[in-house]
């Protein structure tokens, strides 16, 4: 699918992943929504981009903020033709802690987000789709976020891991399910990108990060995994997969 004159919306869009990935498809000549909580980056990023971007606040979580948001950028641009799901956080936590087991609404929060959050809008944004004229056969694409968690999970990183591991395993079914519609789902599976999560830590932390990672030995660039996820939209025969971006890591315990 061409970027030209196409409509996209993009959760966690304000920042990092999401930010830099909203930015590629306005740069390629998408119309984009910025989907997030985070309303002054939210703007700010929108403002940033121009005329062609534009900010929603939403709650990846719940059904109605979504639906709002969907029908808002039906109502303005008149289709939906690629869904970006980038929304997540990771809370690091032990099965077991030094304070006792993990808490259980943590771990629900962080699976509800990540897993529930990206399926909710990735369904109600197929069914949007459905309604458009195929292009080439193709009615829409749908990218969501996975990492490098789901099959190296590290020590603390249940709940993350978990909630990953979900995205990774409804690529295929999700992708036969849209088929039909000529809609296609891909997955992208980062490893340790420089993004707001990791902007706090000293330096010494980040480099160390950094050599983790067998080649380049630097952590990975939003804009990096910005091109990866045009490429998956711009590319027909890619379907049904989950693609690492991760310097070759393997993630170790800790």
């Amino acid at each position: 699918m061409q970027l030209d004159d196409k409509t996209a919306i993009v959760t966690g869009g304000a920042s990092g992943l999401g930010g830099a990935t909203a930015a590629a498809l306005v740069e390629g000549g998408c119309s984009v929504a910025i989907l997030d909580i985070d309303k002054d980056k939210g703007t700010a990023h929108a403002a940033a981009l121009g005329d062609r971007a534009r900010f929603i606040p939403t709650d990846v979580t719940d059904e109605s903020s979504v639906t709002a948001a969907i029908s808002s950028v039906l109502e303005i641009e008149g289709a939906l033709h690629i869904c970006v799901n980038c929304a997540g956080i990771g809370p690091p936590a032990k099965t077991v802690g030094r304070d006792g087991p993990h808490p259980l609404g943590l771990f629900e929060k962080v699976v509800r987000i990540n897993l529930i959050g990206t399926f909710n809008v990735a369904r109600l944004a197929a069914h949007a789709m459905q309604s458009n004229d195929p292009d080439d056969g193709e009615r829409g694409v749908i990218v969501n976020t996975a990492s490098v968690a789901a099959y190296e999970g590290q020590i603390g990183q249940v709940a993350y891991a978990a909630s990953k591991g979900g995205i990774v395993g409804m690529t295929v079914p999700m992708a036969r399910d849209l088929a039909r519609d000529g809609i296609r789902v891909n997955t992208i599976a980062p490893g340790i990108f420089d993004t707001p999560l990791l902007a706090g830590l000293p330096d010494n932390v980040r480099d160390a990060l950094g050599q983790m990672v067998l080649n380049p030995q630097r952590l990975g660039h939003p804009a990096e995994f910005a091109r990866l996820a045009v490429f998956l939209i711009q590319s027909p025969y890619l379907n049904a997969e989950t693609v690492r971006i991760d310097g070759g890591i393997r993630m170790q315990p800790r």
